[in-house]
């Protein structure tokens, strides 16, 4: 019987997971065949990050939830979008303390569907945009047609962390991150690891 929280059936990985605190608040913006993939890394900062939530994206129903608070002045968005379009983005600035706090939207698709998911819905282009440049290579490799440059969910969230000046807390979501990655094929594999 698989874990109803982590998933995994050999090799739960549920005692390890860190309880992180952030500076901002973030979203992972689903596309909806993202949802059920077991392969989906978004999910590890849901659990690690209390101010991390999800909201499905619909291209003709956005979460209103989400649009609402776009337009809340006490939080500061940002679209955080591949690297590959590094000249549309814009250089993260950290509010001082009577600021407003960051909110990051991370689209939690592949980089494919995330183009489409920025081009059909204007809500999102009109949003400053900040773009990752990872400092190393991805660690993800479970799915087929990983692009060079471009990271996972889990692996932005890492990045952010680490913008926002929280190495601690990037440090932890890192190794809760590798700690899935390398349990993942042992488990699917139906033995312990």
């Amino acid at each position: 019987m698989a874990c109803q929280r982590c998933g995994f059936q050999f090799n739960c990985i549920c005692d390890i997971e860190p309880q992180l605190q952030s500076a901002a608040d973030f979203v992972l913006l689903t596309h909806p065949r993202e949802c059920n993939k077991d392969t989906n890394t978004g999910v590890l900062m849901t659990r690690a990050l209390p101010s991390c939530r999800v909201e499905m994206w619909h291209r003709t129903q956005p979460p209103q939830r989400l649009l609402d608070q776009l337009q809340n002045p006490h939080y500061q968005a940002w679209l955080v979008f591949p690297s590959d379009e590094q000249h549309l983005a814009q250089p993260l600035t950290l509010p001082t303390a009577t600021d407003a706090k960051i909110l990051f939207i991370i689209l939690d698709a592949t980089w494919q569907e995330a183009r489409k998911m920025v081009r059909k819905s204007p809500w999102l282009s009109q949003l400053p945009r900040i773009a990752i440049t990872p400092q190393q290579t991805s660690n993800y490799a479970l799915r087929r047609n990983q692009q060079p440059g471009h990271l996972c969910t889990c692996e932005v969230g890492i990045e952010l962390l680490n913008l926002l000046q929280q190495p601690q807390a990037a440090q932890q979501l890192q190794t809760y991150f590798n700690y899935f990655i390398n349990t993942y094929h042992a488990d699917k594999s139906g033995h312990a690891k």
